[in-house]
């Protein structure tokens, strides 16, 4: 039956069903439940302009599987439309299961006037999203999805279709650059007088509001992005000061003016295999001597503002990324997620000898 999720002890339950659900599968990395409970907190400022309602599939008193029902007030203000999200999907192989759980989510955005349902979502584009469609053969890197592969035939079979496909791309180290393109980012820099810095932890806020104007810029025009606010940004952003190197995130400067930014995370997904939900005293010690053996990294951002985007600046920000990445020693990172019929982009990461080796899908649904 379902049961919907209030108080902490059921919220505690939501949370540490994947746990239960993954125990067996080598792949799966469990996150942090700390940082999971911080995405359902109504203090989170996703929360000022969105709501979510939580459903457990119970049997026995066991749990069976789980979901998120998402309305985001933000969003349909944005694209003026009226999609319903759900996310934190979660379930047993087993398709009864799964239909009470997206009927439980369907009805819900029915009864706030929503007209379809869209996801994953977790619980925004701007957060982990999509499901694995292909690729399942490793564990993913950090912040983004990972599931069964049945997932796709339960969401299949309640009538949910394809709306986007995510792409991943992998590029190790040992496929340098072509010396081409590294002469011609010289060029570019020069014609145009652009120069890169690392971001400032010094002037940490004040990088991270040019981050985000940049961000919230760069992709407006992009399928399904909503712009976070300020406050959200620097929500999600702030543990980058502490966790991330500022040779990590890279900003771009035409005229001493920036205009466009990369960000690269170590894939922390090394360290959570380790950490197994929590980080205690017990393990403390370990996850720290195992911080510097990361050598997988993610490009997770690049952008540009749009009246700066004929300039070469991507090709200077994706060559300073792979020279940052081989400097400590990475062997090669993930560039995600792109969207499918981003054809420029996509293009541009093949020519620099990466392979797109995952796709990830988001599913819509009338409902």
């Amino acid at each position: 039956m379902i049961v919907e999720v209030t108080g902490n002890n059921l919220l505690k339950e939501f949370i540490d069903f994947p746990f239960l659900l993954y125990q067996k599968d080598k792949f799966w990395v469990p996150p942090l439940r700390f940082e999971e409970k911080k995405l359902f907190d109504q203090k989170n400022p996703f929360y000022k302009n969105a709501k979510i309602k939580l459903f457990l599939y119970k049997k026995e008193n066991k749990i069976l599987g789980r979901i998120a029902a998402i309305v985001n007030k933000w969003h349909n203000d944005y694209h003026k439309d009226k999609v319903g999200f759900f996310g934190f999907f979660e379930c047993i192989d087993d398709y009864e299961v799964a239909k009470a759980l997206f009927d439980a989510a369907s009805d819900y955005l029915r009864q706030n006037g929503l007209k379809s349902i869209r996801g994953p979502a977790n619980p925004s584009l701007n957060h982990t999203c999509a499901v694995l469609y292909e690729g399942y053969f490793q564990e993913p890197v950090y912040m983004m999805p990972y599931n069964p592969k049945y997932y796709i035939e339960l969401i299949e079979n309640y009538g949910f279709k394809k709306a986007k496909d995510l792409y991943a791309f992998y590029l190790s180290v040992a496929n340098k650059p072509n010396q081409k393109y590294i002469e011609l980012s010289k060029k570019i820099a020069k014609k145009y007088n652009i120069t890169l810095r690392n971001l400032s932890k010094k002037h940490f806020k004040r990088d991270l509001e040019i981050l985000w104007g940049i961000y919230s810029k760069a992709w407006a025009d992009n399928w399904g992005f909503v712009p976070p606010t300020k406050e959200e940004f620097f929500y999600l952003s702030n543990d980058m000061k502490n966790l991330v190197s500022s040779e990590l995130v890279i900003i771009a400067e035409k005229d001493g003016i920036p205009c466009a930014y990369s960000a690269i995370i170590p894939d922390f997904n090394y360290i959570l295999k380790k950490a197994k939900g929590s980080i205690t005293p017990l393990n403390l010690v370990s996850i720290m001597s195992a911080l510097p053996k990361i050598d997988n990294y993610r490009l997770i951002t690049l952008g540009i503002l749009p009246e700066y985007r004929k300039l070469g600046i991507d090709l200077l920000l994706y060559l300073k990324s792979f020279e940052v990445v081989e400097k400590r020693n990475g062997k090669g990172g993930e560039l995600s997620w792109t969207l499918e019929d981003n054809d420029k982009i996509n293009k541009a990461i093949l020519s620099m000898n990466a392979e797109h080796y995952k796709t990830y899908r988001i599913y819509e649904k009338i409902l």
